[in-house]
């Protein structure tokens, strides 16, 4: 069988922030704050891919820079065949109308100043400057019906919507445009346990009904699971493990993976007595100035000396994952 060409290519991206020097030592070189720092993965259609990791590992700065939000320093990145570092605004224009972002605090994500109809139909009108009111109501209305949101609900402002509600809204916006890909950044950390549930799989349900592609950034291992076919594991920047579902979640390969799902709760009270958590020592390393060699060494049970020499390469060990450990 042959092997769909892949949606999205994103090939050693970085992203890189340079730092004031210091005002008392005005010679001092710049320091460079690397956020994102060569991170390569294929995305095809139909799939969900899922990007878990701590705070500040670069999953948001990853998300933005896939979009052209925030300038990256190297790499590149190739939509459904097209090359797009280096493109113009127009080019970056036509992509985003297939590829849509979906917020983390739903509320803040919305202009508090304009109706649901305002907002869901804003991308429509930015554009598709040449439609109708008419066709643009119509989509609003239609589209607010596969989110959940009643008709009696469209001029209402986002401060009258409880946390889901105003996600539901946000997704409305980000699918009304009909994209291929869909980039979720944290899109349930801020709801209720019951209401996640809800949105994943009002999410799960518009994928296979649009047939859509979608990156899932989240903390919950447990969520990211239920959700997408293959999970990337990022730790400072970098890609520490990538691999499908079924081996990430029944035999992780990186001591960084490991640790983080040894923690995930067991909902058996025995089994979550009698299982074994691996704790990580220390605090994450700055951005600013990482460790050398491994820049999980630092913090793994299983560092040996030569971690702290060359940078381990993000390598196959299977056809099921790939693997940055030189220990893997």
């Amino acid at each position: 069988m042959n092997t769909p060409a892949a949606l999205l290519s994103v090939q050693d991206l970085r992203v890189h922030f340079e730092l004031a020097g210091d005002s008392i030592w005005p010679w001092a070189p710049a320091r460079v704050l690397k956020a994102v720092d060569g991170v390569s993965f294929d995305l095809y259609p139909g799939e969900t891919l899922g990007i878990v990791g701590e705070s500040g590992c670069g999953k948001s700065t990853l998300a933005r820079a896939i979009l052209n939000l925030v300038p990256t320093t190297a790499g590149d990145l190739t939509w459904q065949g097209k090359r797009m570092r280096g493109a113009g605004h127009e080019a970056w224009q036509e992509l985003r109308k297939s590829v849509q972002m979906i917020f983390q605090d739903p509320l803040a994500s919305l202009d508090p100043r304009m109706t649901v109809a305002q907002i869901i139909a804003e991308p429509l009108h930015t554009h598709f400057p040449t439609m109708t009111d008419a066709e643009i109501a119509r989509k609003v209305r239609a589209m607010m019906d596969k989110v959940g949101l009643t008709k009696h609900q469209i001029n209402r402002y986002p401060h009258e919507f409880s946390g889901g509600q105003c996600q539901r809204i946000g997704i409305a916006r980000a699918l009304v445009l009909e994209p291929k890909l869909v980039i979720c950044d944290e899109p349930v950390s801020a709801l209720d346990v019951s209401i996640q549930a809800q949105i994943i799989n009002l999410l799960m349900q518009l994928q296979a009904q649009m047939r859509l592609a979608l990156i899932f950034i989240a903390h919950d291992l447990a969520v990211v699971r239920h959700i997408s076919q293959r999970v990337m594991v990022m730790y400072l920047g970098r890609t520490m493990e990538i691999a499908t579902k079924e081996a990430i979640y029944r035999n992780p390969r990186h001591p960084y993976t490991q640790a983080l799902l040894s923690a995930i709760p067991t909902p058996d009270p025995k089994r979550e007595r009698s299982k074994t958590v691996q704790l990580l020592q220390g605090d994450l390393p700055s951005p600013i100035n990482p460790p050398s060699g491994c820049i999980f060494r630092t913090r793994c049970p299983q560092a040996i000396s030569s971690c702290a020499g060359q940078i381990p390469a993000l390598r196959p060990l299977d056809t099921d994952s790939q693997v940055a450990c030189n220990l893997a």
